[in-house]
């Protein structure tokens, strides 16, 4: 799972360097994130959040128990009802585009009237790819109830595909406004292309697969019963990543661009350690649950390694964003209209996501486990108070954040990402005390943990420390001269492939070699299964 979500993201990276080379953070880039966010709200909605967390407990539990026949009528009814769902909500968000924007993004018609016109336009395009995507996640529920990872999570890989064959195909020979009404098409073609490539794997695991609108079932009440709490659920965390895009267009369509950046980057370490790792738990938690006097003790330890493995990967990855995050940003999207200041400008945002990069990580793998044990209402209840505080603390930070620290108003963005963070981890610590008391104490142990942000720190410093001596050595970047703090945290003016060659290197092979050698590393277990 781990290689199929690596596999996606680094295309999605690719991606979005192409599309940094060719829009940058130009108002327009800003109206196209904006866009592509409104439907992608309702995928990870009723796709990868509901549908993973209400059909796959479920669908295993009737396969682990031998029940097939029931298990492909399940399929079939989920199948059915989701078409006829998202066929709605399409129609309805077609029909409804300017109203929606002008929720999700209101403040550009202050600070870009052209970008929001933008942004319905391309809002309609865009809306009929989230049906795709949402039975594309349908897929993935099935193949991964089945044992079968790679190719589900691989599958992004067309979708970002087909848009970099639009931007390279059309980016030197149109201008802007055409590049991104012709690239919202090159998505919606992506989204069909996901899903077909899907459908010849998962049609044999069916057996005789008959697609209904059936909700009388035992087992589809089931789905029910744990569908409106998860859709509530998710739906608080959807709302945060609008209320973020929002405050984010009160300063300026720009600064939409550049969190899209920052989210597409921060996203990288979740989901590769920790919606992998949650994902693939879920389905094993679901039949520990089932194991009786057992199940407890087998909970906790699945759960407890499962932290361990994701704090291995994200408690760097944090310190990274951290000390080096300029490093990291300038490698990925540094390129053509793309410069040095619109990367510092991301490093401060991605200093912000540092905050609650291990605690929002960590949170995954303990919903997956309240979901396994068929309990959706607390973490609804939790992330409710994580959206409401985080809302609350951006914009306070986002209005008043600069004229109290005396920094530009673009740095006000900085606070949307911090803030997250830090009620990320309330919500964290919320969910732990809550699952000790159903199953008892789980968490990873405190020497490990430890090590691991020492280990993480000191690789930092010194990649740090690299950095500094490069721009003393080739002279900071001129182009930083408008951005706050650039003569206190200089950047070499050296290509950024270079010196992420330089520094990155230095900062994995410490991290891996100190952790190695108190022997808590992962990378022993990854690589005999990769060798596997």
């Amino acid at each position: 799972m781990a290689l199929g979500i690596l596999v996606s993201r680094l295309m999605g990276l690719v991606r979005q360097r192409v599309f940094a080379h060719y829009l940058s953070t130009s108002a327009l880039a800003g109206a196209f994130t904006a866009a592509l966010r409104i439907p992608n709200v309702l995928q990870n909605l009723f796709g990868e959040g509901v549908l993973s967390a209400s059909f796959i407990p479920v669908y295993a539990r009737l396969l682990g128990e031998g029940r097939r026949e029931d298990a492909e009528r399940v399929a079939g009814a989920v199948f059915g009802l989701l078409s006829l769902l998202v066929a709605v909500l399409v129609a309805l968000g077609i029909f409804a585009a300017p109203w929606i924007v002008g929720v999700v993004v209101g403040g550009f018609a202050e600070t870009g009237p052209a970008a929001f016109a933008k942004a319905v336009q391309l809002t309609r395009i865009l809306f009929p790819s989230t049906g795709l995507l949402v039975l594309s996640a349908w897929c993935l529920g099935v193949l991964n109830s089945h044992r079968k990872f790679f190719l589900s999570y691989a599958a992004p890989v067309v979708w970002n595909l087909a848009q970099i064959a639009v931007l390279v195909a059309a980016g030197p020979r149109v201008n802007e406004d055409r590049l991104t009404t012709l690239l919202a098409w090159g998505v919606v073609a992506g989204s069909a292309l996901q899903f077909a490539v899907q459908v010849p794997v998962v049609w044999p695991l069916l057996g005789r697969f008959r697609p209904s609108l059936d909700t009388t079932s035992a087992a589809m009440r089931a789905v029910f019963r744990g569908f409106l709490p998860i859709l509530v659920a998710r739906g608080v965390v959807q709302v945060s990543a609008l209320v973020d895009t929002y405050y984010a267009s009160l300063i300026s369509p720009q600064t939409v661009a550049v969190l899209g950046y920052t989210q597409l980057l921060a996203l990288l370490p979740v989901s590769l350690f920790g919606m992998s790792v949650s994902a693939a738990e879920l389905p094993e938690l679901a039949r520990e649950s089932a194991l009786g006097p057992e199940a407890a003790e087998r909970l906790r330890r699945r759960i407890d390694t499962g932290l361990e493995r994701i704090a291995f990967f994200v408690v760097p990855s944090a310190v990274a964003f951290l000390l080096v995050g300029d490093v990291l940003g300038g490698l990925l999207f540094q390129t053509g209209r793309f410069d040095a200041a619109d990367t510092r400008w991301l490093w401060y945002l991605l200093i912000g996501s540092a905050v609650g990069l291990v605690a929002g990580t960590l949170g995954r793998l303990y919903a997956s486990a309240f979901y396994a044990l068929q309990d959706a209402r607390t973490p609804l209840v939790f992330a409710a108070f994580r959206v409401v505080l985080s809302a609350a603390l951006a914009y306070v930070s986002v209005r008043y954040g600069p004229g109290w620290l005396g920094v530009p108003i673009e740095l006000g963005a900085v606070g949307i990402t911090a803030t997250t963070g830090f009620a990320a981890w309330l919500e964290y610590l919320l969910l732990r005390r809550a699952l000790a008391r159903r199953i008892g104490p789980t968490g990873i142990r405190t020497r490990r943990l430890a090590w691991f942000w020492g280990s993480a720190l000191l690789a930092g410093g010194l990649a740090l420390l690299g950095k500094v001596w490069l721009a003393h050595r080739a002279g900071p970047a001129p182009s930083l001269a408008r951005f706050w703090g650039a003569e206190v945290l200089p950047a070499p003016a050296l290509s950024p492939v270079l010196v992420a060659a330089l520094l990155v290197p230095v900062f994995g092979v410490v991290y891996l070699g100190l952790t190695a050698l108190a022997g808590v590393s992962e990378l022993k277990g990854v690589l005999r299964r990769l060798a596997r």
